[in-house]
């Protein structure tokens, strides 16, 4: 056991100074049979500390059920016995890259932006879940003999509100629950997000990517004293679906490192590994500088261009940044070796699809109970987190051909006319999509409608899912909506999915494809799927993320380990129009 505090200039550790050398890995993007690797390769860059978001959402699919909720605890402890510190960012908002900042569809739903608020339900929901959720923070705090050093309150709060009463709240629940540890807020090194941002008496703390000393010269302006820190040194950047890659220059990178110790400071490095965003769990943000424009899906791969990058591999980067850390070593302790790597599959492997199901198949076996109302209810009204929606509404006749759009669209819509495809629709930042060719009534209008991930950051975090206006055929809104959803979580069951009936596969359908191959010294691997436009894949029941034929990114990370040795099972779930009838792993 131990007593980490803030000092007047440090980081006290039993009274002595310390400086915290803190990188960060999401548990919750990396498979927990690789953790232990990952948290090796942060310990040999030089790291004695690491640090994690908790995602609500992923935890808490709707109210009361839990989901896996002992992962933190267990990541805490292979941190501990991989010789780091932890520091935890608990939320309730994480932002993170993540769908909805990690608040569940579930609560923007019904709250709208009385999220992140004093409001008195959402205050509710807070508390009950962190109920859940902290005792295993607690129990494995420093002062008890864990690992945990620090704890924040809330996330970069100062760059979305400016509620004082919920950041005290926060700070007293977090206090009440057992937190002993010191805590502590994050923010831009700008004085409106400090701000709003920051609580009396909790220390502060900055997030930038370079200019360490105007940066830190803005926060001291707010906290005269105490240890500084950069609780996000971004070394790299994410990326979006169909946008240029987004990387950093090595050398920059540690200059910029170099620069926030060298001011004396303490640091967490985002991303030190990145991962992945399995299971369709990335966000998306919005353009422009309110981040209210055009919707902006982040891809599946979190590998951030990281120093340890998406496949647990040292980069450029990363004995840069070694070189870096190795003088701040505590007692000069000498940099621990790197572990031995993982284990690459030994192919490469080419998987045969040959059995097909179109989406209305899967949809009758796996998807929720189908509503009829008078308009079309948006995701969160029929329960859906990340899916597809598929919306039925008839166009009466007769008439003469008119323009078919819909309003307030979000995100992406392939529209069929009477069992024949006629488009594809695009929410974009406007109110408004149309089909190029006007329909005539009577007509029969499927709209699959599928989520490209729930805004992470900004005002618009929490904004509904789906069709949120309506469907018009010229200004005439057609009511009489009937609407079923697919939820992603629907293929955990592999038993269900079993009973979808499957026939040999249509050149260029949407559905559900399977197929198996062989594998013979499995190991991780690269999935390729050429042709194919836009969808998710599960891997032996394993969704390993969506993938998209805008790019950037071209293929999707599949863990060691889950492969086996033998027969493999894989799952492509096209949304659009599938390629060939296989897909590569190599």
């Amino acid at each position: 056991m131990a007593d980490f505090a803030v000092g007047g200039s440090d980081f006290e550790l039993d009274g002595r100074p310390v400086r915290l050398l803190s990188g960060a890995m999401h548990y919750f993007r990396v498979h927990e049979g690789q953790w232990g690797h990952r948290l090796s390769m942060l310990r040999a860059m030089g790291l004695n500390c690491v640090e994690t978001y908790v995602p609500w959402n992923l935890h808490e699919p709707e109210p009361g059920r839990l989901r896996d909720a002992g992962a933190l605890g267990r990541f805490l402890d292979a941190a501990r016995e991989a010789g780091l510190w932890a520091i935890v960012r608990p939320g309730p908002y994480i932002c993170a890259e993540w769908e909805n900042g990690g608040l569940p569809h579930w609560l923007t739903g019904e709250l709208g932006t009385r999220v992140r608020t004093r409001d008195a339900a959402y205050l509710r929901h807070v508390e009950r879940w962190f109920g859940q959720l902290l005792p295993q923070v607690v129990a494995r705090q420093i002062d008890r003999g864990g690992p945990v050093v620090m704890v924040q309150v809330e996330n970069e709060y100062g760059s979305y509100g400016s509620d004082q009463v919920y950041l005290r709240h926060l700070t007293e629940f977090l206090r009440g629950c057992g937190v002993s540890v010191p805590l502590f807020t994050s923010d831009g090194p700008e004085d409106h997000m400090l701000t709003g941002g920051s609580v009396p008496g909790v220390p502060a703390t900055a997030n930038f990517g370079s200019g360490a000393r105007e940066g830190f010269a803005v926060l001291r302006r707010h906290q005269p004293s105490g240890p500084l820190m950069c609780m996000e040194f971004w070394c790299g950047w994410f990326g979006h679906w169909g946008a240029e890659p987004v990387v950093r220059d090595p050398a920059d990178a540690a200059a910029a490192l170099d620069e926030i110790l060298g001011s004396g400071a303490s640091v967490n490095i985002y991303m030190a590994h990145g991962g992945t965003s399995f299971a369709g769990w990335a966000g998306a943000n919005r353009s422009g500088p309110l981040h209210d424009g055009e919707l902006q899906p982040t891809v599946t791969s979190y590998d951030y261009d990281a120093p340890v990058d998406e496949y647990g591999r040292p980069t450029e980067k990363f004995w840069l940044f070694r070189d870096v850390l190795a003088p701040y070593q505590d007692g000069g302790a000498p940099l621990p070796d790197l572990p031995a790597a993982p284990a690459v599959l030994d192919g490469p492997v080419r998987a045969r699809l040959t059995g097909w199901a179109p989406l209305g198949d899967v949809l009758e076996v796996l998807g929720g109970a189908e509503t009829r109302t008078a308009t079309p209810p948006t995701f969160e009204e029929l329960g859906v987190d990340r899916g597809i929606v598929r919306y039925r509404v008839d166009v009466p006749g007769p008439r003469q051909p008119y323009p078919l759009g819909v309003r307030g669209l979000r995100d992406r819509a392939v529209v069929y006319v009477d069992g024949v495809r006629a488009g594809v629709l695009d929410g974009g930042a406007g109110d408004y999509a149309a089909l190029g060719e006007p329909v005539a009534g009577p007509a029969s209008v499927e709209l699959w409608v599928e989520s490209l991930g729930r805004v992470n950051y900004g005002p618009r975090v929490g904004e509904p899912k789906g069709i949120t206006g309506g469907v018009l055929h010229e200004r005439q809104y057609l009511h009489g909506v009937r609407a079923r959803g697919l939820s992603l979580d629907a293929f955990d069951d592999a038993e269900a999915v079993g009973k979808v009936a499957c026939r040999s596969p249509e050149a260029g359908a949407s559905g559900l494809f399977r197929g198996t191959f062989e594998v013979r010294g499995a190991g991780d691997a690269s999935l390729r799927l050429p042709g194919w436009e836009r969808g998710f894949v599960w891997v032996n029941g394993f969704c390993v993320g969506r993938y998209w034929a805008v790019g950037p990114q071209e293929s999707l990370f599949v863990p060691g380990t889950v492969l086996r040795e033998g027969e493999n099972e894989v799952w492509v779930l096209e949304l659009e129009r599938a390629g060939e009838g296989a897909v590569e792993f190599g």
